[in-house]
């Protein structure tokens, strides 16, 4: 389950730009780091809204992004829109949204998306077509470079990486233990 410990990802802390759902004062810390035009992170993101659901008063689960332009050309600008939706207050809906049309994330289809959001389009259309939030976008991919990692979607409970490479029910089983230590 849990297989590395990792003394930067401990000394991380919490970003001011992180995406928090679930409980803020949990003592349970799970973050990941995605990427919305991952097969792998569209499958994981249906088990992190169910541990959310189920467990969200007691733990605090963050999404920082992690697109890996290199093999998804869109998922820069999917995160951007994630962003921008976030300073309209929606951030949790738009990302819910990408994932679910993860194969559909050029500039138009954001742009739909936002609308189906009903997120102000003048504005949305602005900030993404000055780029304001690529930076933010950045500083979590390069957060996630600085404790070594190379690909998403990856989990850190507690500062620790979970191992999720042979399938994501390691992440709940982690979850639930982490959640049954004294």
């Amino acid at each position: 389950m849990i297989t590395t410990e990792l003394s930067p990802i401990q000394n991380a802390g919490l970003l001011a730009t992180d995406h928090i759902a679930g409980s803020n004062h949990a003592a349970l810390v799970l973050v990941e780091y995605g990427d919305y035009a991952c097969p792998s992170c569209v499958e994981a993101e249906q088990l992190t809204r169910h541990l959310v659901e189920v467990f969200g008063s007691q733990m605090k689960f963050i999404f920082r992004h992690y697109p890996l332009v290199e093999i998804h050309p869109h998922a820069e600008i999917a995160a951007e829109a994630a962003e921008a939706a976030a300073a309209q207050g929606k951030f949790w809906p738009m990302h819910h949204l990408l994932f679910t049309h993860s194969k559909h994330l050029d500039l138009p289809a954001l742009r739909h998306y936002a609308k189906i959001l009903d997120l102000d389009m003048r504005r949305f259309n602005a900030e993404m077509g000055d780029h304001i939030y690529a930076q933010r976008v950045h500083e979590h991919r390069h957060s996630g470079e600085r404790i070594g990692l190379h690909g998403s979607p990856t989990f850190i409970l507690n500062g620790a990486v979970v191992d999720v490479s042979f399938g994501l029910e390691h992440l709940e089983q982690a979850v639930r233990a982490a959640l049954s230590e004294p």
